[in-house]
């Protein structure tokens, strides 16, 4: 082949930009819909849709909505489980995920000064001895990819043997959330900024 018919190499990417261009206009039925409802909830069209779902058969996309459809069957509080996905996303630095987590406690009405506080949880009152134990475990598992046996000892003082197995299924399943975002290099959506002024107007 000429060096005149070599295909131009794609322009470089900024650090602030997906890897893959957002699909603005997708194909099918369905994923209209799904985006339809992005807009519906958050005001916005997701990026992970736009990125990676609508690159994929509709399955996964189905198996990623699975994931927020079983934690609501989870028995943990609900302000638990925003904590230690929030825990495991800022420890994988998924600004994504970090971001449309906070969104999820405005919109929840949850204690914002505790999750301002979430950096400080062993050190600040606004936690308990309970969400001490669980996100120890948590960052633990996250960060070191095992857990200390003090640590294990420490969280089942405070949890059912069916929370703590649901403990394990949130820090397995942000990972999920997490790795498919900074894969593609996909950053916030500031869904928060969103949320804040949904509940301010």
């Amino acid at each position: 082949m000429s060096a005149s018919a070599k295909t131009p190499d794609p322009a470089p990417l900024t650090i602030d930009e997906p890897f893959l261009s957002p699909i603005e206009r997708p194909r099918g039925l369905m994923l209209r819909l799904v985006y339809s409802m992005s807009r519906r909830q958050f005001g916005k069209v997701m990026t992970p849709l736009k990125v990676f779902v609508a690159r994929l058969p509709l399955a996964f996309g189905r198996f990623t909505g699975k994931i927020g459809q079983l934690d609501k069957k989870l028995t943990l509080p609900r302000e638990t489980v925003m904590l230690i996905r929030e825990q495991v996303a800022r420890i994988n630095v998924c600004l994504f995920c970090i971001d449309i987590g906070r969104a999820f406690t405005i919109k929840s009405s949850v204690n914002q000064a505790k999750f301002d506080a979430l950096e400080h949880y062993a050190t600040s009152s606004l936690f308990t001895d309970a969400d001490r134990a669980a996100l120890d475990y948590a960052t633990e598992l996250t960060r070191d990819k095992r857990v200390d046996p003090a640590t294990f000892s420490r969280l089942r003082s405070f949890w059912s043997e069916r929370q703590i197995c649901e403990i394990v299924w949130l820090v397995a399943s942000e990972h999920f959330y997490n790795i498919t975002n900074l894969g593609l290099n996909i950053h916030s959506d500031m869904l928060c900024e969103l949320a804040k002024a949904a509940r301010a107007s």
